[in-house]
């Protein structure tokens, strides 16, 4: 199927010289695409990804008509780095966008220059967490950077109509800020404090509750406007033409989610419906990459991502994308893609954290390694630093407090205080909560994933801690990129 579908695009576009003839004739049979992102939504807060509290009737919906990706996997979990991962191909370091809110490097191309070229009206609405200008020439529709949680602000969805409903194909993202905090949307009745059911990864206490709540509430007012969104390309008659995703980003913000390599902040749930061409109602368990989602969607088109020049080179002199197309799982041809995944989590620069706290991690269907490279430091964060004013260090407090017996404390305490090394085996403990590195039956495997995860560093120029302590020239900080309304007093020691 995938060789019928783009025999048919390239006689469109490649048979045709699309410099000597009408351009807009040529796009009319080009795919529009669609990307719904969650913001800081764990991906197994849905129905699809098997939620038996939150409801989120429109992704059920998308999923009942497409596919879902059971390992797709951010490389970062935090805002910046995770969307211009999607935006490029390219992982962090190499691309320079490896802090929270941060920026590639110059002469970084993204999909607005791919998707462009072609024909298409490439389009955002919402946070933007890219830069510089030239690296994305978005056509930029308006929308909050930061959800401050006052005047009920949100995105005008009536801003992309003009986009839906116009001549050329449209790439278009909807970068709404729910479910980051401060979870203030919805109506929090549908979710009672007392009726919720806590999962076993996390502490069950009054705070914990009352914050789920309002967590679930605004997942739930999210999905709604996923469904406005769908309604206004039904409306223009082009849901059969469309390739439309929704994504949840990194996880909750939440201890061992957001800011970390765990599953719980690296895995995202990934659903994609291109009718006729993606059968219904399936899953995937291809490991998958968000690296990968761009090379993909221009395979889907009929576009040679191997040919494609990013704008910069690795060290081995790579032009390419770090991603590769996983379209034959898409539609469904295989179940396998990649054999690992790779986390890389810079802690310096985030608010009130450490002065160097590099994370890497590299991951396999059943096996997760990670290395914390400042072991000997505390890690810290907003959830831990001392400040009775930020609900996260309140929840974190509360769950050291309220522990149910000394192993649960223990993995509490452990948020902060980590070893060189963790090893956890996914398919008997999927939220890692056991650390099997120093047990000598697992060295083999420990071993070898410590020698891809190195390979994986060099070929990306990450030098560990010494590319950690540049991570502040990395942030986009001289007022420029309107991302800092509340972060310019950053702790001094981060």
């Amino acid at each position: 199927m995938r060789l019928i579908i783009q025999l048919v695009i390239c006689i469109l576009l490649m048979s045709c010289n699309l410099k000597n003839t009408d351009l807009k004739e040529q796009t009319k049979k080009l795919p529009n695409i669609l990307i719904f992102i969650g913001d800081d939504m764990s991906w197994n807060d849905c129905e699809p990804y098997g939620s038996k509290v939150v409801k989120t009737p429109n992704i059920q919906k998308l999923a009942n008509e497409g596919i879902s990706f059971d390992n797709m996997f951010t490389s970062t979990a935090m805002c910046a780095p995770t969307r211009q991962q999607l935006m490029t191909g390219l992982y962090p370091v190499r691309s320079g966008a490896y802090p929270n809110h941060s920026e590639v490097y110059d002469g970084v191309k993204s999909f607005v220059h791919h998707f462009g070229e072609l024909g298409y009206e490439v389009a955002l609405i919402g946070k933007k967490h890219y830069g510089p200008q030239d690296s994305f020439p978005i056509n930029y529709l308006g929308g909050l950077q930061h959800d401050t949680g006052f005047g009920g602000k949100d995105i005008n969805l009536s801003k992309i109509n003009p986009i839906v409903t116009g001549d050329k194909p449209f790439f278009l993202i909807i970068a709404q800020n729910q479910p980051h905090t401060p979870w203030n949307r919805g109506d929090s009745n549908k979710y009672k404090d007392e009726d919720l059911i806590i999962p076993d990864y996390m502490v069950d206490t009054p705070i914990t509750r009352k914050e789920l709540s309002s967590y679930y509430t605004e997942i739930t007012y999210m999905d709604s406007l996923l469904g406005k969104t769908l309604d206004y390309i039904s409306k223009a008659n082009k849901t059969k033409n469309t390739i439309s995703i929704f994504t949840s980003e990194q996880g909750f913000s939440f201890p061992f989610g957001k800011w970390t390599c765990y599953d719980l902040g690296l895995k995202t749930a990934f659903i994609a419906k291109w009718p006729g061409i993606i059968k219904p109602n399936t899953r995937n368990k291809a490991m998958t990459q968000y690296v990968d989602i761009i090379p993909t969607l221009l395979d889907a088109i009929g576009e040679n991502p191997n040919e494609i020049n990013v704008g910069i080179s690795d060290p081995n002199g790579n032009t390419g994308f770090d991603g590769k197309s996983f379209f034959y799982s898409m539609i469904g041809k295989t179940n396998n893609h990649r054999d690992f995944s790779y986390g890389v989590q810079t802690s310096r620069g985030v608010i009130n954290g450490p002065k160097s706290y590099p994370i890497r991690s590299i991951r396999t269907k059943k096996y997760k390694y990670i290395q914390n490279l400042s072991h000997n430091e505390i890690f810290y964060n907003i959830l831990t630093a001392e400040d009775t004013t930020r609900t996260g260090y309140l929840i974190y407090k509360s769950w050291l407090k309220y522990a149910k017996n000394e192993e649960e404390l223990n993995r509490v305490k452990s948020y902060k205080n980590r070893p060189f090394e963790e090893l956890y085996d996914l398919e008997n403990d999927p939220f890692e909560k056991t650390n099997i590195a120093e047990k000598p039956e697992y060295f083999d495997i420990k071993n070898d994933l410590a020698i891809k995860l190195k390979d994986w560093m060099k070929q990306q120029g990450d030098l560990g801690i010494e590319t950690e302590m540049k991570a502040i020239s990395r942030q986009n900080r001289d007022g420029k990129g309107e991302w800092f309304p509340f972060e310019q007093k950053i702790n001094s020691k981060g």
